[in-house]
């Protein structure tokens, strides 16, 4: 990055880096836009976003950030965070800014008492992140629910990238009327809590639910995020609903229940009546016998980075990361992200 300077970006720098966006990542440079990057990076119950920016002169030409996540595992939480909206100008391209930016940030990070990187990057980006140490941990599993045999035809047709923004419904209720109670979504977490640590999940990394974080997960106004009340208040199941091709698809983000199949396929069907989806889709295993089936292909790849959580012995570098089977994430956990 010879001739550039590296600092930490403040919150003057924020046009400027909207419009590196725009130019690198064909943000719009509109009013949803500006809400959606606030949203994401200053107003996280997990804390602002650390940032850095690559400078020639007075212009920025790189943007870099982390948004913060946490993770619970055993009982305790893990500090994280997650690779996002990395930008550099097209006229800069080629001169290491992103490797420059991101192994700057790892050592900032690193002292900062982070455990690990994830993110789910795409095809073109995915090959930077590996040559930079991240590993691949494998494709997250994706299963729908279709509504009916025409519209799991629809379903096996709709091949393009499911919308960004939300389709209009008025199914349910806003997710952030729902959320509103917090002392009920505290007993739906304590619930949830007890009949994960029986059944043997508790070692898993899910990440940290609390009804703050839920209240700013699925309170941005723009995504149009609904819920529905599952059972005799037994719990909550928070989806909204996007275009994929000629699909109209119910994503299901959050499933507030215990680990009971019973409740989780009844969330479901209720989504896909209210909704008139042609499928429900939500990431986890095919389960036929629950009408759950696969979606090959269709998952994002998840990759991972160790920060200051490294248990290899130097030289198993692959041993320690944590295998598909050590995460329980949600569909909400990497949708938009």
């Amino acid at each position: 990055m010879i001739g550039l300077d590296t600092r930490p970006a403040v919150d003057g720098d924020q046009p400027a880096v909207l419009a590196l966006l725009q130019a690198s990542l064909g943000w719009v440079p509109d009013e949803a836009y500006e809400r959606f990057f606030a949203w994401k990076h200053r107003e996280s119950p997990f804390g602002p976003s650390p940032a850095w920016v690559a400078v020639d002169g007075d212009r920025i030409v790189g943007f870099r950030t982390f948004m913060r996540w946490e993770f619970t595992r055993g009982g305790e939480v893990v500090r994280a965070v997650r690779a996002v909206d990395t930008a550099t100008h097209p006229d800069y391209q080629g001169r290491g800014i992103f490797s420059s930016l991101t192994r700057h940030a790892l050592d900032e990070l690193a002292a900062d008492g982070v455990a690990f990187v994830f993110n789910t990057p795409n095809d073109k980006s995915r090959p930077g992140y590996l040559k930079l140490g991240w590993r691949l941990v494998g494709r997250l599993p994706v299963a729908a629910r279709p509504r009916s045999l025409p519209a799991l035809v629809r379903v096996a047709r709709a091949r393009t990238a499911a919308d960004k923004w939300s389709a209009e419904t008025d199914a349910g209720v806003p997710a952030p009327e729902a959320l509103g109670d917090r002392e009920a979504v505290a007993r739906w977490l304590k619930a949830i809590d007890a009949s994960t640590d029986a059944h043997a999940g508790a070692d898993v990394l899910r990440t940290h639910r609390t009804p703050e974080y839920l209240a700013w997960r699925y309170g941005f106004g723009p995504l149009r995020y609904r819920a529905l009340t599952v059972g005799d208040g037994e719990g909550l199941v928070v989806f909204r609903v996007r275009r994929r091709g000629e699909a109209r698809e119910a994503a299901v983000c959050e499933e507030l229940l215990p680990d009971d199949e019973r409740l989780r396929a009844e969330a479901r069907r209720a989504v896909v009546k209210a909704t008139g989806a042609d499928h429900a889709v939500l990431i986890g295993p095919a389960r036929p016998s629950r009408g759950l089936l696969p979606v090959p292909g269709h998952g994002p790849t998840l990759v991972w980075r160790a920060v200051t959580d490294d248990e290899s012995d130097g030289e198993n570098v692959e041993a320690a990361v944590p295998g598909l089977d050590a995460w329980g994430l949600t569909l909400g956990d990497v949708e938009l992200f």
